[in-house]
């Protein structure tokens, strides 16, 4: 096999912003490159074929996060699924003690990695109606769901989008497969908005999530 070589947006050290290790340390590797294209999406800078990237080979790779000293180690994009050889360096960093996870759009299998010896945990976005992008969904990955690993999560920005995300969660037990997370889309819905909906409906176990890093740095800052 010729070297593997994987486009990478950008790397950092932060805090994770949301999801079930919220507020602890993590180091980011962003991949560019998605095929999806959301409303509301904040890394758009990201998401071409031939935006700016470091190509890094898993070697070095795996060197950087050994040398950073953090434990969590948060794959994202972009949709990091569109990686190929993403399983080998998945493998890799969880062989040398890493936890990791993957934030993924919700249209793209999670089947083999969810199926392999070394697996990550998964965080992983139902598009509602307002990110334009939710006829892209594959409920089928459902079925792939670790409780006591995974998230779903619903980015809501209207009371449409909250009633949809209720659909899906009731149509697909999904509170029973996984830590399901409710988070408003940055000044387009008001969080108490999410709290009430959450009473009415009962929604015991289901959580409200701020985006932590956009309430900590300047909301467009990137690199946080």
């Amino acid at each position: 096999m010729n070297e593997i070589i994987y486009p990478v947006a950008e790397k950092f050290i932060s805090i994770n912003g949301e999801g079930r290790k919220a507020g602890e340390l993590a180091l980011f590797i962003r991949f560019r490159k998605c095929n999806l294209r959301c409303s509301y999406c904040d890394t758009l800078w990201a998401n071409q074929d031939n935006s700016p990237a470091e190509f890094l080979s898993l070697e070095s790779l795996a060197d950087f996060v050994e040398k950073s000293g953090v434990k969590n180690i948060t794959l994202t994009g972009g949709e990091p699924l569109l990686q190929k050889h993403l399983d080998l360096l998945i493998t890799e960093l969880i062989r040398n003690g890493h936890e990791i996870e993957i934030e993924t759009n919700g249209s793209i299998s999670i089947q083999n990695l969810a199926c392999q010896k070394y697996r990550p945990a998964f965080t992983l976005d139902y598009k509602l109606p307002s990110s334009g992008m939710e006829a892209a969904m594959l409920t089928e990955n459902y079925q792939y769901l670790d409780k006591n690993q995974d998230v779903v999560k619903f980015v809501a920005g209207s009371r449409q989008d909250l009633n949809k995300a209720l659909e899906i969660i009731r149509n697909y037990d999904l509170i029973s497969k996984s830590t399901v997370y409710f988070s408003p889309v940055f000044g387009k819905i008001e969080p108490v908005e999410i709290v009430d909906f959450l009473k009415e409906n009962k929604l015991n176990q289901a959580r409200i999530q701020l985006q932590l890093h956009k309430f900590i740095w300047n909301p467009e800052q990137g690199g946080v």
